[in-house]
């Protein structure tokens, strides 16, 4: 190194900016330990060892410093505000920098030339004026940018070096210009500038790009303001612009207002929206909100309303044609009517009905809206979480529109229709609100006659609508809710009623659905009869209605093969062919037993055999289930042990509860039954109820748990010819349940015919209808000890148990055959 150039310099770090060799530039300096080094460069020779940060730091050390960088000498420095200077350094060499100690207050570094390897020669740089050339096609040869470009690298051939180049990119991608500067050879440095003015040419495609598509979108959207300019000119001649369309609008809505029939308070709201819309712009956001608005308030029926048929006869013929039995909703649908007749209106009528899937709930609600004459929407309630789904979204939100009442009303197009609240136990609640709670207004005669929706912001007349709600299990309704609401069960099908609605109703519908209504189809009894009992598992008929609909299709199946196997016309209907004709004539299927196996194949359900041996510790219960009921046989076994009460069976809380208490109140009670007093010492017990894998919960299994016990301890086994059923206390009281319809009709579907239910339950049983108890002995029992005699053949000589009764004229010791 010349003597002029020292081997130690202070060290002036850079921030996303490169110094490099024949470069003079200009560069702000304001950090403290910046400023003290270029102090000392003044007073020691002017010369600094210049580098580029890799990375942000506020105070750098060498870590955070390039090790290549170029000698620089200050040329003039000035002061700017804010204690800034401005600093003017010429690049001499390139450098490697070492750590050298110092003062404290700056970076001291011994540094060494760092020299390149090989040098450049004219055909290297012809390559550089290829890439300049290209970037002048780009964006023009008279550019700025060209120019520029093409200096530098006429300087950089006369130097014989890639240096006066970088000096235009050197604040623009200063990595890059690093990694230049750092290269070991001028090969690499041409092949790394190369690159450079390639990104600069892929930029300026980028920038050109942009501005031709900015010119175009300019362009376009001049020639639609031309063009709308020259259609508002065309419309304006023609009388169809916006003043004149907007004057005919509301003309038009002036109509429909003095048309609607509303009620005073609707009317003068509706006046002054349109008097808003009058004064709004036609191409305002407001206008749009407020004529959507007004065309909600005169598309609802103010006034409008069908006439009721009043006729018993032809209300009782329409209901009977549409469902087999319902003898409860259809005689209440009768008084509805009948009261009608005599007052000409009835309000606060809210009918639930409550049942399991598939009993007909919500096709007879259309059925009572044709018996009426009224119109008829259905609303679906199932998983509604929101409360403006009912009440509406006011008009402050984007897109908002009134609730599901509303629009349902728009939809019937007349102030008294049928409404059916479809799934209301379904309802959801979350933090959006709870749309049961919106309910109790719509469903509350007091209150439904102001019905205050959201969006509208008025109070509209809800009173003459028929609400009807349907639910599977009422426990799932909020009481409130509930309590507004008149509920009328619909119970499961027996096999009988079953059997009757697929003659009736299924099979006719389906053939002419089918397309079989011309052919000779006849199911026998026993037909349909296995269909229900080995295909089909349910309280309804949905999937009754499957299978029928799967064997009559197996018939379609058959008749086209058969007609149409001769046909060459793939697209002519089998129906249009004259064979069809004879076919039509010759041929009658009668669907019976083996038709229906051959049809369907393997049963889906098979009913086992009721084992109705007498068995030591196992005695048949009784459940309801959505599938119509089933026999709910316990079983209990007593093994030595460490004293624990063991349950399985999938049980619920409630059933776990009543195993318990059946276990105390046996315990409690021992001596009564002749059982010993340690029983329990020293020994597990075990109750089970299968099938295992499906879940069970309710108290009604209480009874049959404390048989069950009683029987496992004593050593007596239980009649398995009857059934039974009841909740009980720790005093052995027998306690009402429900479920009963469904419950009778599984121990009749298994052959039990003698069956043990609460006492309380005994207007339950007499409600029930007289062909489901024909042939049942029902027993009622008030309490555990009434119900030993009924159910142990060998006499346990127990005496009174703690809560019973002694006999007496309604004492369970004289049954009731119903």
């Amino acid at each position: 190194m010349p003597t002029s150039r020292p081997r130690i310099v202070p060290v002036l770090p850079l921030r996303e900016m490169v110094l490099v060799p024949g470069q003079q530039t200009w560069v702000l300096v304001g950090r403290p330990s910046s400023i003290a080094a270029v102090e000392y460069a003044l007073g020691h020779g002017q010369w600094l060892a210049v580098t580029m940060q890799r990375t942000d730091a506020e105070t750098p050390t060498f870590e955070d410093l390039h090790s290549i960088g170029t000698l620089a000498q200050v040329r003039a420095v000035s002061r700017a505000p804010n204690n800034v200077f401005r600093v003017r350094l010429a690049g001499d060499i390139r450098i490697r920098l070492k750590p050298h100690s110092g003062p404290a207050s700056f970076l001291m570094a011994s540094v060494q030339p760092y020299r390149l390897k090989g040098k450049l020669s004219g055909e290297d740089f012809h390559h550089l004026e290829t890439q300049v050339r290209a970037f002048a096609e780009q964006i023009g040869a008279d550019s700025t940018e060209t120019q520029r470009l093409s200096s530098v690298v006429a300087l950089g051939r006369s130097a014989g070096s890639v240096y006066p180049i970088l000096h235009e990119f050197a604040s623009q991608v200063p990595e890059k210009v690093q990694q230049v500067l750092e290269a070991q050879t001028a090969q690499q440095q041409l092949s790394l500038t190369i690159e450079l003015i390639e990104g600069m040419i892929a930029r300026a495609n980028v920038e050109e790009e942009v501005i031709e598509k900015v010119a175009t979108t300019i362009h376009q959207t001049q020639r639609q303001h031309f063009i709308r300019e020259q259609i508002r000119a065309l419309q304006k001649e023609l009388g169809e612009d916006e003043e004149s369309l907007q004057a005919s609008e509301i003309e038009r809505f002036q109509q429909a207002i003095a048309n609607a029939g509303m009620p005073e308070h609707a009317r003068q709201r509706a006046l002054e929206e349109l008097e808003r819309l009058r004064k709004t712009f036609p191409l305002s956001p407001e206008y749009g909100v407020i004529r959507s608005y007004l065309e909600w308030l005169v598309a609802l029926p103010w006034s409008v309303r069908s006439t009721d048929n009043l006729n018993l006869e032809n209300a009782r013929a329409v209901l009977d044609a549409d469902h087999y039995d319902l003898e409860k909703p259809k005689e209440r649908i009768l008084e509805y009517i009948s009261v009608l007749n005599l007052t000409g209106s009835m309000r606060g009528q809210i009918l639930c009905f409550v049942g399991p899937p598939g009993v007909g709930k919500t096709s007879l609600a259309a059925s009572i809206a044709r018996a009426l004459g009224r119109k008829f929407v259905r609303i679906s309630l199932g998983g509604v979480r929101d409360e403006a789904e009912i009440r509406g979204h006011r008009r402050t939100y984007i897109g908002s529109m009134p609730g599901k009442i509303i629009q349902a009303m728009k939809r019937a197009g007349t102030i008294n229709p049928v409404i059916l609240l479809d799934e209301v136990d379904k309802l959801g609640v979350d933090f959006r609100g709870d749309p049961a709670a919106a309910l109790l207004e719509v469903l509350d005669p007091e209150q439904n006659r102001a019905f205050n929706d959201h969006f509208l912001e008025i109070d509209y007349d809800l009173s003459q609508v028929l609400f009807i709600a349907t639910a599977n299990v009422l426990y799932d309704i909020p009481a409130p809710l509930l309590d507004r609401m008149e509920v009328i069960e619909l119970n499961s099908y027996l096999d009988g009623d079953k059997l009757e609605i697929a003659k009736r109703h299924i099979i006719p519908k389906l053939r002419e659905q089918l397309g079989l209504q011309e052919i000779a189809i006849e199911f026998t009894d026993e037909a349909i009869l296995t269909i229900i009992r080995e295909y089909t598992q349910e309280a309804g008929v949905r999937n009754l209605e499957r299978e029928i609909s799967r064997v009559l299709r197996r018939i379609a199946q058959r008749v086209v093969s058969e007609v149409g196997a001769q046909s060459t016309d793939a697209t002519v209907s089998v129906r249009s062919l004259p064979k069809f004709r004879r076919y039509v004539r010759t041929h009658r299927f009668t669907i019976d037993r083996a038709m229906v196996q051959s049809l369907l194949k393997a049963p889906r359900f098979r009913n086992t055999a009721t084992d109705k041996s007498d068995r030591i510790g196992v005695a048949t219960g009784l459940a309801w289930t959505s599938t119509g009921g089933d026999l709910l046989p316990v079983e209990v076994t007593i093994m030595p042990g460490s004293e624990k009460l063991l349950l399985t069976g999938k049980l619920g809380e409630v059933m776990k509860e009543s195993a318990q208490a059946a276990l105390s109140f046996v315990r409690s009670n021992a001596s009564a039954f002749g059982i010993a007093e340690n029983f329990a010492s020293g020994k597990d017990i075990h109750i089970h109820v299968p099938e295992g894998a499906i879940p069970k919960d309710g108290p009604s299994a209480g009874i049959t748990m404390a048989i069950a016990l009683i029987s496992a301890a004593r050593g007596v086994p239980v009649r398995g010819d009857v059934a039974m059923t009841g909740e009980i206390t720790l005093r052995g009281l027998v306690l009402p349940v429900g479920g009963l319809n469904e419950k009778l009709l599984a121990a009749k579907r298994h052959g039990i015919t003698t069956v043990i239910v609460p006492a309380d339950n005994r207007r339950d049983i007499e409600e029930l209808p007289a062909h489901l108890t024909a042939d049942m002995t029902i027993w009622y029992v008030s309490s555990i000890s009434d119900a030993l005699p009924l159910v142990f053949r060998t006499p346990l000589g127990a005496a009174a148990v703690n809560g019973s009764n002694p006999p007496s004229s309604h004492s369970p010791a004289t049954h009731a055959n119903v």
